[in-house]
């Protein structure tokens, strides 16, 4: 008899305006929404390798080959560090429920990664520290968007806003949460490529900008340890990428001034985009913002919109069937 585990990684959006490849948050929908991928894992026949299908709303975008998805590649990494911990990786069987779209700003790639780890380590019996394993997600996502980043891993796996650090040896730190924040995510359903969004940027910015961004997050992070809400929002301004990138986002700037109207705290890209994301206080202020994007700045059947919360608890695992 094999047991099945469910791992689940939430959606992300990184930068967060003020912290460029250096903040990211954990979503979660407030209405109880998957917003996330799932993988279901079993222990697989020995010598069997790793048996992958995939299924989920974007399931059809990922490469017909399964040696081809992250997925494939977690597991062969995993393997990779299981030998060199002195173990043997299990082989499995995995099913990995896209219910991300790629190219979209919210991490799709992260939490593939995220969640593959996770489940592998889960169905291994819980093998690696979360540090050991947070370096693997890294290197998955470092396979796709061609260098490390780990402003969507980190809080798709840890939850809540993190602070990526790398020094001493720490790759990230939680900040304190403004409980009250509402995050509206919106997907408007067409793909801007994170390396598109790189090629955007400049090679090098004046100095007056550099400041700027260094000052603007110095004080974010004072603000979120001291919960003054009003410091903290007025920091949210993207002076590194937002100005190139919003060409990139068809009625990004309409929806800016949309979340101006209707009270927000901040609206800015998620990510390197597609998808936007609005800062409110008020839930009745980020209902309107839903329905304003989901009539003007959602261009076709694959977009979506949520109002969220931080998901405080990442990457979670658990035990769901006997097979």
């Amino acid at each position: 008899m094999s047991v099945v585990y469910r791992a689940y990684a939430p959606a992300s959006a990184a930068n967060i305006s003020v912290g460029f490849d250096l903040l990211g948050i954990a979503l979660k929908p407030a209405d109880g929404s998957v917003l996330g991928d799932e993988i279901f894992i079993q222990k697989g026949e020995e010598g069997s390798g790793c048996a992958l299908t995939c299924s989920g709303r974007f399931a059809s975008v990922l490469p017909a080959d399964p040696r081809e998805n992250i997925v494939y590649d977690a597991y062969l990494l995993y393997k990779e560090e299981a030998q060199k911990k002195g173990f043997e990786a299990l082989d499995v069987k995995m099913e990995l429920k896209k219910n991300l779209p790629v190219c979209s700003g919210l991490g799709s790639s992260a939490s593939s990664a995220v969640c593959a780890i996770v489940a592998l380590d889960t169905v291994n019996g819980g093998k690696f520290t979360d540090a050991e394993l947070i370096v693997m997600m890294g290197k998955l996502e470092g396979k796709i968007s061609g260098s490390v980043h780990y402003d969507n891993a980190a809080p798709s796996f840890f939850g809540g806003m993190q602070l990526i650090t790398g020094e001493n040896g720490v790759i990230s730190q939680s900040l304190p949460l403004f409980e009250r924040w509402y995050w509206v995510s919106c997907f408007p359903g067409i793909k801007v490529s994170t390396n598109a969004a790189r090629r955007i940027l400049p090679e090098s910015y004046p100095r007056h900008t550099v400041i700027d961004f260094g000052r603007r997050l110095a004080a974010f992070v004072s603000a979120c340890y001291r919960q003054d809400e009003a410091l903290a929002a007025s920091c949210l301004k993207d002076v590194i990428a937002e100005p190139y990138r919003e060409s990139l986002i068809p009625h990004f700037k309409e929806a800016r001034e949309a979340g101006k109207e209707f009270g927000a705290l901040a609206t800015g890209i998620s990510g390197s985009g597609s998808s936007v994301f609005s800062v409110f206080t008020s839930l009745e202020g980020a209902q309107k913002m839903q329905a304003w994007l989901e009539q003007n700045f959602i261009a076709n059947g694959d977009g979506f919109c949520h109002i969220c919360k931080a998901d405080a608890d990442g990457a979670v695992a658990a035990r769901v069937a006997e097979n």
